[in-house]
């Protein structure tokens, strides 16, 4: 597994366009990793031939802050480490950090055939039946398939979350 720039990444993935390869992206904040960010990404990557992950840097969460009218609890863990942690799971072939609030910008460049994310969208199609979830990995369906992605939605593992964790860890130190 490799960290790469964005731009690297990019011109790698016009060889593996060249050579036929099918990229899968999953972006998310990755915060607290538990086993079912690591079900979401073998999952993805059985998916295509390549799984390339997008992870939030601090810099995206201090981005949306400043757009936010409330303040945004920072991640817990700085951006460098969780991409490291992720960088050494087998399922991730390549990996590169974005600092925009949202993927858009990074899917886009990437245009990959599929873009793999977690959870369930509700009846309305606009809000996720785990907000917390989409709020933190900067997923835009409508973006992704604007790229020309494929949007697969992956069941999300039940009673694994960064913030059951996070609550978890208040419990704890009570």
């Amino acid at each position: 597994m490799a960290i790469v720039s964005q731009t690297d990444l990019i011109l790698q993935r016009r060889e593996w366009k060249r050579n036929g390869k099918r990229v899968i992206c999953a972006t998310g904040a990755f915060d607290l990793l538990h086993p079912g960010h690591v079900r979401l990404l073998e999952h993805a990557r059985g998916l295509g031939d390549l799984l390339v992950v997008g992870v939030r840097s601090d810099a995206s969460r201090a981005a949306e802050d400043a757009a936010s009218s409330t303040p945004l609890a920072p991640f817990v863990n700085p951006g460098n480490e969780r991409a490291e942690i992720l960088a050494n799971l087998a399922a991730v072939d390549y990996l590169t950090q974005f600092d925009e609030p949202t993927a858009r910008e990074f899917i886009a460049r990437l245009a990959p055939e599929v873009v793999a994310k977690g959870g369930q969208l509700t009846s309305n199609q606009n809000e996720f039946l785990d907000d917390e979830a989409a709020r933190s990995s900067g997923f835009d369906d409508e973006a992704a398939r604007s790229s020309g992605a494929r949007v697969i939605r992956i069941p999300l593992e039940p009673g694994f979350s960064t913030a059951r964790l996070l609550e978890r860890i208040k419990h704890l130190s009570a």
